[in-house]
């Protein structure tokens, strides 16, 4: 089968791998071949760089590049214009060959402003592109943002290859013929922008012209305007000399095994793993849920998709939220409910009824930066010890991380066939990194989901002494210890739940002493007792004696460090956890293989605290908590000190 890579906002938009559209005509100027390149697009949160990275993306993949994203939103809902808290970015790595990160440093800067610019240069290394749009530069913008002189003629840039471009004046000149104000006309610049880069890049377009037009249907001299930005961009870096070169990425076919693709962000991707785990469990989707940034996605996903049996619940509060999910779950649906960081916390109460009452529940916490509300559009992983403990009482509950957006899918399979086979609330635990970043994705094919259908009760499952046949809700499957799942209604199968503490079997209420110890004890062993798969060690020579451990989505930067490592001639071993309760069970063997262990983490140190409790490892833990995912080239620093130390 051929390989195809399809577009991530449209499913229509896919491609053989290698087939490359252009408009009109071959550029008539040089053309140099590179094997991958960082854009990063950065303006006001007015200006569309998300769209624009976007549509850049989107066209990417269906080039059939390998590609990773990274968006970079400001928190704050409208900062004000030209300020440096309302600069929005977005950052693209795309490769003829397998890639796994979104780039230490962008190789282009296109800034939209000068509060933009300030925002970024820092992170642009001497000698790459920096395109401004030179109209902003005026001397009210610069002066926002703390520059006495236009950076443009002072000198600081002289580093860099610069490209001043009037881009308003060129997109209001270009749109004179549409009926649209100037403020209208100048709303298309970011067209502008994205057509120039097309150009630049080799970039197909078609996908970006069905898009204008589906999105604009109903506004026809918008669709017009913006698809004569998009051309206008494209003709201006065919025809000005300012840009002598452009650039061809040819598509990363070896970088794919067979099979159809289409490009995916996180969240889309778990959403799409919520509906498939429903249709594999024949089970009803219900998502209780209350809006909270970067989660909100999937609530917004999922309602689109009632032809799948999909019902979403936007209740007023977190906890309202967690609570009909659960009563769901109690009526024999594949419950969810989804969150960030604070969200949980509200949650907790019910989450620890859930383990009480043993029934399915899948608990979506897309980390942020916290505490409290923190950094609402900003990535960490420091809800892992929350996950674990944040429950009064011992109230054991399976954690499953993903390690890139389009495993979020995967994760999100592994995590309801845990909740479903062991009648147990799990925590899956994704970050903003994974959520909004995106990379391709191969398509996979119904025969290869697992079956995650389940049994419920029918009948009595109990033999009194006397000889009546009962029901007892809380007598186990031997091998899991999970209790029978009974539906609401059934004849004959009534029974108690509630948060007060059940008698094994029977589920009355008991205040037993010996009893409540023995449920304890009894749910733990449940937890403690899934099967998961034993952690796979990358350790190619076998002569590695320090291991890099990580979780979630520390997985892409830590996997390139460790490939510059050993490109260098360095022998490291890479492992990296997906069940962080409970831990694979060969774990602490694979640990005292080696004498230097380093837990790389966007908090301070939490996997290494269990780590270190568990296995008695003296693990080197590696932190950062400034919001941004790891860069490569730190990690690669860190692990060569662990090495050499």
């Amino acid at each position: 089968m051929t390989s195809q890579v399809s577009s991530a906002t449209e499913q229509a938009d896919s491609a053989v791998v290698g087939e490359q559209r252009t408009p009109e005509s071959e550029s008539s100027k040089d053309v140099r071949r590179l094997d991958r390149v960082i854009i990063r697009f950065a303006g006001d949160s007015g200006d569309g760089m998300q769209l624009t990275g976007d549509r850049f993306t989107s066209e990417t993949a269906s080039f059939g590049n390998d590609l990773s994203t990274l968006p970079n939103f400001p928190a704050e809902i409208r900062a004000p214009a030209g300020t440096l808290p309302g600069v929005s970015s977005f950052q693209l790595h795309f490769a003829d060959h397998d890639i796994l990160t979104p780039g230490d440093a962008p190789d282009v800067l296109v800034a939209m402003n000068p509060a933009a610019l300030k925002a970024n240069i820092g992170d642009v290394p001497r000698g790459a592109e920096v395109i401004v749009n030179t109209d902003e530069f005026t001397k009210r913008a610069m002066s926002k943002v703390g520059y006495d002189a236009s950076p443009l003629e002072d000198g600081s840039l002289d580093g860099f290859h610069v490209h001043p471009v009037p881009l308003t004046t060129l997109t209001v000149e270009a749109l004179k013929e549409f009926d649209l104000s100037r403020k209208e006309a100048e709303r298309s610049k970011n067209m502008f922008a994205l057509g120039l880069l097309s150009w630049m890049y080799h970039r197909p377009t078609e996908g970006t012209e069905r898009f204008l037009k589906a999105k604009f249907a109903r506004k026809p001299e918008i669709m017009k305007a913006n698809l004569a930005a998009f051309h206008a961009g494209w003709n201006f870096g065919e025809t000005t000399e300012d840009f002598a070169v452009s650039y061809e990425i040819a598509p990363a076919t070896s970088a794919f095994p067979v099979g159809t693709y289409r490009n995916i962000s996180g969240n889309l991707a778990l959403s799409y793993g919520l509906i498939a785990a429903s249709r594999q469990a024949d089970l009803p989707l219900y998502l209780g849920s209350y809006p909270i940034t970067p989660a909100s996605d999937i609530l917004h996903e999922l309602s689109k998709h009632k032809n799948f049996g999909v019902r979403t619940f936007q209740a007023e509060d977190e906890i309202a939220g967690i609570g009909a999910a659960l009563g769901a779950a109690f009526g024999g649906s594949l419950a969810v409910t989804t969150t960030s960081g604070p969200g949980v916390a509200l949650k907790s109460e019910t989450i620890g009824l859930a383990v009480s009452l043993e029934l399915p529940l899948l608990v979506v916490d897309i980390q942020r930066g916290g505490p409290s509300t923190g950094l609402p559009t900003k990535t960490e992983q420091a809800d892992l010890l929350q996950a674990m403990y944040g429950r009064n009482g011992e109230a054991p509950v399976p954690v499953v991380a993903p390690r890139t957006p389009a495993d979020c899918f995967d994760a999100t399979l592994e995590a309801a066939r845990i909740a479903v086979t062991y009648r147990t609330p799990v925590l899956l635990l994704s970050d903003g990194y994974l959520a909004n970043g995106s990379e391709p994705w191969r398509i996979p094919e119904v025969d290869e989901l697992p079956d995650l259908r389940v049994q419920f009760a029918s009948g009595p499952n109990h033999t009194l002494d006397d000889g009546t046949e009962v029901f007892w809700p809380y007598k186990r499957d031997p091998r899991t210890l999970a209790r029978p799942w009974a539906i609401p209604g059934t004849p004959g199968l009534e029974h108690r739940i509630g948060g007060i503490e059940k008698q094994d079997g029977t589920g009355n209420i008991s205040y037993d002493p010996a009893n409540h110890d023995f449920m304890v004890r009894t749910r733990q062993a449940k937890i403690d007792g899934i099967e998961v798969p034993d952690i796979e060690v990358d350790d190619p020579a076998g002569e590695a004696r320090t291991l890099v451990l990580g979780w979630g989505s520390t997985y892409g930067p830590i996997t390139a460090a460790v490939r510059r490592l050993r490109a260098a001639g360095e022998h490291i071993a890479q492992a990296h956890l997906r069940h962080l309760n409970p831990f694979p069970r060969n774990l602490g063997e694979v640990l005292k293989r080696y004498d230097h262990v380093v837990i790389p983490e966007m908090n301070l140190g939490q996997l290494a605290t269990l780590i270190r409790a568990k296995y008695l490892v003296d693990a080197a833990s590696y932190t950062q908590v400034n919001g941004m995912p790891f860069k490569a080239e730190q990690l690669a620093e860190a692990l060569k000190e662990a090495i050499d130390g």
